[in-house]
């Protein structure tokens, strides 16, 4: 514990110049940053690269502008925040593909129900950020699609700091009200046309829970902030003031 806080103490190495190079051009999201917040990606991800090991699954290998790649990526999201963001978890672990993971309930009977779920990316209240390196690549190779899973995952990294897993992040006190009341009402409004088996130009899986909606609305941000802000325009003025605006603004 001592040793991996003195590491986190000591300063990140910056990025090699060859290495961040080569990381820009395979992230449009990278490209499309003025300079002065694409220099600030990059301190962001030496700080990703200094205090998270990045563990690859199987065969998987990852060189350093990979690891670079997944560090900026999972940094997009911390450009307004900093990094605090980074705060409370250690490990970003990375699947070549899809992945499945076993789920279990016991309902009000007393039933136990056990399946399995196939994911792309999971991130633990209290543990590890977890991605598909396949749907990592496919996101940068389509990153007008309204997905980016690393950008999904990392809004629940950041909407747990405050101790509470519920679709609204740390804020300012009057913020944080104002948020909670736009976010919950629109919300609702899509769980309505959700459940009324209505098509929905934002993916219908922001239905599921509060905190999912806050994720999904985040990948919009990132993606298609066009979209988002036709459909949702407050959600998406508030994404813009805690994210910065989007690259793709």
């Amino acid at each position: 514990m001592f040793d991996f806080l003195r590491r986190l103490r000591r300063p990140p190495r910056p990025i090699d110049d060859a290495v961040w190079r080569d990381t820009v051009a395979t992230l449009p999201w990278a490209q499309a940053l003025d300079p002065a917040r694409q220099q600030r990606l990059r301190e962001l991800s030496a700080r990703f690269l200094h205090e998270k090991t990045i563990s690859p699954i199987g065969e998987l290998n990852l060189d350093g502008t990979q690891r670079a790649r997944l560090a900026a990526l999972c940094c997009l999201p911390l450009l307004e925040f900093g990094e605090e963001g980074l705060r409370g978890w250690s490990q970003l672990i990375v699947y070549p593909d899809a992945f499945r993971v076993n789920r279990s309930h016991t309902d009000a009977a007393g039933v136990l129900h056990e399946w399995q779920d196939e994911l792309i990316g999971e991130a633990w209240e209290q543990g590890p950020l977890i991605l598909s390196w396949a749907d990592v690549g496919a996101d940068c190779e389509d990153p007008h699609a309204g997905f980016c899973v690393a950008a999904h995952e990392m809004a629940h990294k950041l909407d747990v700091l405050d101790g509470l897993l519920d679709g609204t992040p740390p804020l300012p006190r009057a913020w944080q009200r104002q948020w909670a009341r736009d976010f919950q009402r629109t919300y609702d409004a899509f769980v309505q046309e959700v459940d009324a088996g209505r098509e929905t130009a934002i993916d219908p899986y922001a239905a599921e829970a509060p905190e999912e909606f806050f994720a999904v609305a985040t990948e919009y941000h990132f993606s298609d902030p066009q979209l988002l802000r036709q459909e949702m325009p407050e959600v998406a003025a508030h994404l813009e003031r805690f994210y910065g605006p989007s690259p793709f603004a």
